[in-house]
């Protein structure tokens, strides 16, 4: 999904440094610790038995239902409306039972390990209701020639992004499921290495679709299929990693006619990729849309020291690698990069809200919260860390407090326990909390909980 570093599972945890056998030392960079937030959570579980679900949706004005996608590739409709009509548990979608290889073996050190693969974003048309078209990201073998690539003359992909359409026959039947047959690719991205790929999808207030590419994988933005400089600042043609896309998936007018490029996006007809909306980032691996400002909120997953949190703007450049969060970045060869000092550069965004590795590893993007159950948190950002080590597992949750000052939310029931894999949100706007008690896609230990008002007393 998300993680710096390639983690291997046998009888002991394995941490392997991608850029040098030496591990950069962080830095206490940011000395304020986060706080507790006043207000008050709790976990009230909805379904278990996943595998390691990363992320849930809500077709819009869709209040009965909401679909978790799991890592391994399938995508799962729960019923949240206690409706009679509503299936308690729909498989909706399956992209290993298309006939087709839709998703690499997942295990990048052999099955049962650590892996940033799979099917990692879902998105439904603004007008699903009446079309039905689904879409999806996920981690597919190498089967055709890529869209976009920046590997050189001998070197081979990791696997490919790809970017798919889908479609259900009766979108108003609560037991309709996705057509397998209907499948078709709107875009392919050449992945260099098996991490870093971001892969959420999202649709804006504009009806266009959002696109989350990691720089690509490795560390440091550096190595295979990695720029001079890094692929975060590249905008030369056909290097779409570090960045977030703007499509139109009905549209025509792309280089290969599957989908269309929005005339308003900044960087078009200028050399490098029309899509191109932002640049700068390493690993955007969870973004969301406000469902009442419209707002895009960006979380990308840093390097050694700092986890960010970034409101998207056309064609702003966050600065990876450059920067890691607010501060300034050393690439440092073939050793580990590291922060340096906290610094304005001209041109580059600095993110709302930023911590460091005293408070966790990983960033887990979540969502705007426009619930009505916990009325505390309504209009506050929320979002977590997947875990403060590796071992044991400790996923925290936060939140945006006056001032984008980050706070935790300890639920009533005590800390997670779990590694935090995702959020979803619901058409109604409540928050689910996504963890597992694995960090590999193995297993059956993947949970989804209603985050929800807590005791006070």
């Amino acid at each position: 999904m998300r993680l710096r570093s390639m983690v291997l599972a046998t009888t002991t945890l394995i941490v392997l440094s991608m850029a040098a056998p030496a591990v950069a030392v962080h830095e206490d960079v940011i000395s304020e610790p986060i706080a507790s937030s006043p207000v008050s959570v709790d976990l009230e579980l909805v379904a278990d038995g996943f595998t390691t679900p990363l992320w849930a949706t809500s077709p819009q004005g869709d209040r009965h239902r909401l679909f978790v996608v799991d890592q391994n590739g399938t995508v799962v409709a729960l019923d949240i409306g206690g409706s009679e009509k509503v299936p308690d548990r729909l498989l909706f979608l399956d992209i290993g039972v298309t006939g087709q290889d839709l998703l690499v073996p997942l295990g990048a050190f052999g099955p049962g390990t650590f892996d940033e693969r799979g099917l990692l974003g879902l998105a439904f048309h603004p007008d699903y209701r009446r079309n039905g078209l689904v879409y999806t990201y996920s981690s597919e073998p190498v089967a055709a020639p890529a869209d976009f690539s920046t590997l050189g003359d001998g070197e081979v992909a990791n696997h490919q992004g790809v970017l798919r359409e889908w479609k259900v026959k009766n979108p108003r039947n609560p037991e309709s499921v996705v057509d397998p047959a209907s499948t078709r690719v709107l875009l392919r991205i050449d992945e260099p290495q098996f991490n870093h790929n971001a892969g959420a999808i999202v649709f804006g207030r504009d009806g266009k679709l959002y696109v989350a590419v990691g720089d690509g994988g490795s560390a440091d933005d550096q190595g295979a299929g990695h720029v001079d400089g890094g692929n975060g600042q590249s905008l030369a043609e056909g290097n779409v990693l570090g960045k977030i896309l703007r499509i139109d998936p009905r549209g025509e007018n792309s280089a290969n006619g599957n989908y269309g490029i929005p005339r308003s996006n900044p960087f078009v007809g200028k050399p490098g990729a029309d899509e191109i909306y932002a640049y700068g980032f390493r690993n955007p691996f969870r973004i969301s849309v406000d469902q009442r400002t419209g707002r895009i909120y960006v979380a990308d997953v840093g390097q050694n020291d700092i986890e960010e949190v970034n409101i998207l703007r056309k064609g702003a450049n966050y600065g990876w690698p450059v920067k890691e969060g607010s501060f300034l970045f050393n690439m440092n060869g073939d050793e580990p990069g590291f922060t340096t000092v906290q610094e304005k550069v001209k041109g580059l965004v600095d993110p709302i809200a930023e911590y460091d590795h005293d408070e966790g590893i990983s960033i887990t993007g979540g969502f705007v919260y426009r619930g009505r159950d916990i009325k505390r948190l309504r209009g506050s950002y929320v979002f977590g860390d997947f875990s403060n080590g590796f071992a044991p597992a400790n996923g925290r949750l936060f939140h945006l407090g006056k001032g984008k000052t980050i706070l935790e939310l300890v639920p009533g029931s005590g800390s997670l326990g779990r590694y935090l894999m995702g959020f979803g949100q619901d058409a109604a706007g409540e928050i689910y909390v996504l963890t597992s008690d694995n960090f590999a896609p193995a297993g059956t230990g993947g949970t989804v909980h209603k985050l929800v008002a807590g005791n006070p007393g």
